[in-house]
């Protein structure tokens, strides 16, 4: 097996890593902001009206939701637009013609996505701080999940941009498929509130895995065992792999 070009994934990371800081206000700041506004609303205005969810006050209970919701669109932005623009602009080509193959392209934008979306979920850690007093039960599988999180929703939005072909599309599944699910999913109630028949819906929504895994870390409760969560996420990371090395094998909506 050929070694890694470590500079051409430096080159492509650095310069994803470089955009993020000339475009911090709408690449951290409003994200933060925006959440920040939800803890206001739902953590201190409704929560103080709430009883508990699982032993957890609910403004605590949806810190967890409340951080994959902008995990999970910040890895998508990041990684969609990243791989898009070299295809808008025509330099996609120097890339293909370039000394680096699909998995150093992969770990170029991938890694800055997912690095940016990692910072952005601790900066709203921090910020939730301010707002809401909690716990973390388990840090090290906190951390683990929000790499893997980021990781697998990077990959999927490194999809979204190498399928789409013009500005409209980038927008079409985070705002109409994902934000619905994440919401959906257990961002601001435990599934285990819902009627049966529901509850088993629920199951088939696959972002409930997540914010049920990624509350574990936090409380040790979830709505779905931890293995499960965990299976489910790695499969999900597996299959857009595997997607993302064919559209590179055959050159699917990279040559025209």
């Amino acid at each position: 097996m050929s070694r890694l070009n470590i500079h051409g994934i430096r080159a492509i990371y650095r310069f994803e890593m470089a955009r993020t800081f000339r475009t911090i206000t709408q690449s951290i700041v409003a994200p933060v902001l925006t959440t920040s506004l939800y803890f206001i609303v739902f953590g201190t205005a409704i929560g103080s009206r709430m009883g508990n969810i699982d032993g957890v006050t609910y403004g605590a209970f949806i810190i967890p939701g409340l951080v994959m919701l902008s995990l999970l669109s910040e890895s998508i932005s990041n990684a969609s637009f990243g791989i898009y623009m070299p295809k808008w602009s025509g330099t996609i080509y120097e890339l293909l013609s370039a000394p680096v193959s699909w998995i150093e392209v992969l770990l170029g934008y991938v890694g800055a996505a997912a690095t940016k979306s990692v910072m952005l979920g601790l900066l709203i850690l921090l910020t939730a701080r301010f707002f809401v007093p909690y716990h973390i039960e388990h840090p090290v599988w906190m951390v683990g999940f929000l790499l893997l999180t980021a990781v697998t929703f990077s990959l999927f939005g490194f999809i979204i941009g190498l399928w789409a072909d013009n500005f409209q599309k980038l927008q079409v599944i985070p705002l109409l498929v994902v934000t619905p699910l994440t919401f959906l999913g257990g961002a601001f109630y435990s599934i285990n509130m819902l009627p049966p028949l529901w509850q088993t819906v629920s199951l088939v929504n696959p972002v409930v895995y997540l914010i049920s895994g990624f509350r574990w870390a936090f409380y040790g409760v979830a709505d779905v065992h931890i293995a499960v969560s965990t299976g489910m996420t790695l499969v999900f990371m597996a299959a857009c792999l595997g997607f993302i090395w064919w559209v590179f094998k055959t050159g699917y909506k990279l040559r025209r």
